[in-house]
């Protein structure tokens, strides 16, 4: 069969960028199908918007609290339609970096249209224009995204709301803003329209951050509620309803929630319309496309990488995936998917950081053959000088290796790299304990934290039985 291209990568976000992107680099003749905006949910919809507006929420905070470090408090006046344009600047000022003109400059073939498979290796793409052509690649690789998930909640569809794909196109601020989900989207939501001066309720099923270290989740739950926002746990929306402006929720306990504004932040779920997986044979059931650890298909020459797959969905673990297709299909490396060392920071104030597994899922695991170390940043003097000391640096330990770490607070993602290094086995504890920290600096715990963890092999009855007999020799 004459294929039309060497590899056929569906979907141009985080995942689907890097594939073709590398593919094409390696001089692969590259085909990138993508209907709507290059740069996925990450650039347009995600992590791009929602770190702009935490940023302006920062500054409008340290507006608020500034007496603490003897600077009068001084009242934000918020200009939320400035604040919009500020989101959107951002996103315009990363977007040529995933544009079509740049990957047409590496040599990828971007095709504008939805693509539908016909066959295990041929497509048709429809085209934006309403045309269409027929593709055909020995490699295909599926990276269509996931979208966000609106939960069948009675009289959802005669009520206005919404979700991380159309909140940024505010231009006022909302009143009194509910927030459906405890995830991070939702809390980061939540304290980034507290801090700029919303009214917010939260309703969730459970406690927030629900796949966070139990500590740290509730130092970050205690600081939200400290500046206002009223976090209802174990509240399922039941209902909902229109009276007046105002969106009334109706949770399962029977409590009516008002306000005037709605945003679902309930999950993601993948998006296959119109894909034609039956077509290729590829198998998929509510969680994504089944893969294996190499990312393939039922169909060996077809791959999922990304939020499509059945998996965990960060922006980069896709690119982590996206990386893999270039080795396993540019240079024929088998390349399989390695997530002992996982991190995911939820961007709330304190920062929530994770990599590898929590302490609650290493007991599950490993029982008491766990150990763990945990620094308070309220021993800390960057921490101390920045009157910022809610936190601490934990880390999980299975005999010698370190198998996950948890850091709330300021700065807390910044501070994950070492661990991950540890729990991959490129670096140890001993090895973090020893190298010179400046000071002051957070990264001040990680080091004790390590040292803290190793302290029984440097100060013990050998060691000190080996200090007095050398003393004994000096004297």
């Amino acid at each position: 069969m004459i294929h039309t291209h060497d590899i056929i990568v569906l979907g141009a976000g985080s995942a689907g960028l890097t594939a073709a992107g590398g593919c094409a680099m390696l001089g692969l003749n590259a085909a990138l199908v993508e209907r709507g905006e290059m740069g996925g949910d990450c650039l347009n919809t995600g992590c791009v918007p929602s770190k702009a507006i935490i940023a302006a929420a920062h500054r409008a905070h340290d507006m608020r609290t500034a007496k603490k470090f003897g600077i009068e408090n001084v009242e934000p006046k918020v200009d939320f339609k400035a604040v919009h344009d500020h989101i959107h600047a951002a996103i315009a000022t990363i977007a040529p970096e995933d544009s079509q003109e740049r990957f047409e400059e590496m040599g990828v073939d971007v095709i504008r249209g939805s693509a539908s498979f016909t066959g295990p290796k041929t497509l048709t793409v429809t085209l934006n224009d309403g045309s269409s052509k027929e593709i055909s690649a020995p490699r295909i690789v599926i990276a269509t995204g996931s979208r966000a998930f609106v939960p069948p909640i009675d009289g959802i569809d005669d009520v206005p709301y919404m979700t991380n794909e159309n909140i940024w196109d505010l231009t006022e601020l909302p009143e009194h803003l509910i927030v459906l989900g405890g995830g991070p989207i939702g809390m980061e939501m939540a304290q980034s329209f507290r801090r700029l001066g919303s009214q917010v309720t939260v309703a969730t099923v459970g406690r927030p951050f629900p796949k966070d270290d139990d500590d740290a989740a509730e130092i970050v739950i205690n600081t939200l509620r400290g500046e206002g926002i009223v976090i209802n746990e174990n509240a399922r929306a039941k209902a909902v309803r229109k009276d007046g402006d105002a969106v009334i929720v109706t949770t399962d306990t029977g409590e009516d929630i008002s306000g005037s504004h709605l945003l679902i932040a309930t999950g993601r779920e993948v998006n296959f319309d119109g894909l034609g997986l039956e077509k290729a044979g590829v198998d998929y059931d509510k969680g994504g496309v089944l893969v294996d650890d190499r990312r393939r298909t039922s169909q060996k020459h077809i791959f999922a990488i990304g939020d499509c797959r059945a998996g965990p969905r960060f922006t980069h673990t896709s690119g982590y995936e996206g990386s893999n297709i270039v080795l396993e299909v540019g240079l024929g490396l088998p390349s399989k998917v390695n997530y002992k060392a996982l991190p995911w920071v939820t961007y709330v104030d304190p920062e929530l950081a994770q990599v590898g597994l929590t302490e609650k899922d290493a007991r599950e695991k490993y029982g008491d053959k766990i150990t763990v170390w945990r620094e308070d940043f309220s021993h800390n003097d960057r921490a101390i000088t920045e009157l910022s000391t809610d936190g601490f640096v934990k880390i999980v330990k299975k005999g010698g290796k370190v198998v996950g770490a948890t850091i709330v607070g300021a700065h807390a993602g910044d501070m994950l790299l070492p661990w991950s290094m540890a729990i991959m086995g490129k670096s140890n504890t001993f090895g973090i304990a020893s190298v010179i920290v400046p000071y002051p600096n957070r990264a001040e715990h990680s080091k004790a934290a390590a040292f803290a963890s190793d302290e029984a092999k440097v100060f013990n009855k050998y060691t000190r039985w080996w200090a007095g007999t050398l003393a004994k020799f000096r004297r």
